[in-house]
């Protein structure tokens, strides 16, 4: 019997959530997506030192700022998995942007402008952006422009209907930190099937094929491989090579949980302007709470990965 890896990519496309180019290649997802953390983590490689070197004397000879040259290793990292995989490539733009809808738009601008420059068409990227009503509304703009987005932290029905409402590509709902939220609040034990995260996707996923709508729904942030098999059949979800490993060694069978043809008690179609979207995430601790984190954990991430190109910078001086 094939694996549970080739089972899953017969009915979802599998997208690898790491910067790690080797990983990626050993598994051979479609897409890849990346953060801050992960290119932070990519960095610390020794196996991608070139990578870091070749940004830094990209940067010392134009005499660029430190976060010129930290945007310019996450482009970097980009076209390499651009080599490897045949599909998108997302990109996120910087987490202190995420109540900065023009902020945003100029930054997404930018990172599609110097993709352009090194070879990568913008037909292939993703502009990665958090999902506030401030990123939804640079995620409209952009969509009338011709660029594709992936709205990530997504935690609730409502950010994921706001998000479609705006024409966005692809949203991202967090599977493992909604686990994370309700083991901690809760203090419960909880199956695949039972799972708060899985339970998550499976509200959007049925209420996007029930209204009709094309955003593509990409399950992410996995805690074990169970969740992802209970989200078999969702049309992608980005999984990180420790689970991906754990999948292709798994010769069990894998029944697909999500068809496009069956929406399972589809919520009511939401209408959502300013402040009923902002009322309506504020009810939602979980939801607003991990937005929250989120956004500070991308923020300090970033702010981690240009320490160390500056460490870098001056060691090569």
């Amino acid at each position: 019997m094939p694996s549970k890896l080739d089972q899953l990519k017969a009915m979802t496309t599998v997208v690898a959530d790491t910067s790690d180019i080797d990983a990626i290649r050993r598994f051979g997802a479609v897409d890849a997506t990346t953060n801050p953390s992960l290119i932070l983590k990519a960095a610390r490689m020794p196996n991608y030192a070139r990578i870091l070197d070749e940004a830094i004397l990209w940067g010392r000879d134009r005499n660029h700022l430190t976060s010129e040259i930290t945007d310019r290793l996450a482009l970097m990292f980009g076209v390499e998995l651009s080599k490897i995989v045949p599909g998108r490539i997302s990109t996120e733009v910087d987490a202190d942007l995420s109540f900065d809808t023009v902020g945003t738009v100029t930054k997404a601008g930018q990172i599609i402008t110097e993709y352009e420059k090194l070879g990568l068409n913008h037909k292939r990227i993703l502009i990665k952006i958090a999902a506030t009503w401030e990123g939804i509304r640079a995620a409209e703009i952009l969509q009338r422009e011709g660029i594709d987005c992936n709205m990530t932290l997504v935690f609730s029905l409502t950010q994921a209907a706001a998000c479609a409402d705006a024409g966005a590509y692809l949203i991202s709902p967090f599977v493992g930190r909604i686990l994370d939220w309700y083991t901690k609040n809760e203090g419960k034990t909880y199956t695949a099937e039972t799972d708060p995260g899985v339970l998550s996707v499976r509200q959007i996923y049925h209420y996007y094929k029930a209204h009709q709508i094309e955003t593509i729904v990409m399950g992410a942030s996995f805690r074990n491989k169970g969740e992802i098999e209970a989200l078999a059949g969702c049309d992608r979800l980005t999984i990180s090579p420790q689970l991906l490993e754990e999948l292709a060694n798994d010769k069990g069978d894998l029944p697909r949980k999500l068809d496009p043809k069956t929406a399972v008690h589809p919520p009511a179609k939401l209408s959502l302007d300013e402040k009923t979207f902002r009322f309506m995430l504020n009810e939602d601790a979980m939801a607003t709470e991990k937005l929250a984190e989120g956004i500070r954990v991308f923020s300090r991430d970033l702010h981690a990965l240009r320490e160390l190109v500056s460490k870098h910078m001056h060691e090569a001086a």
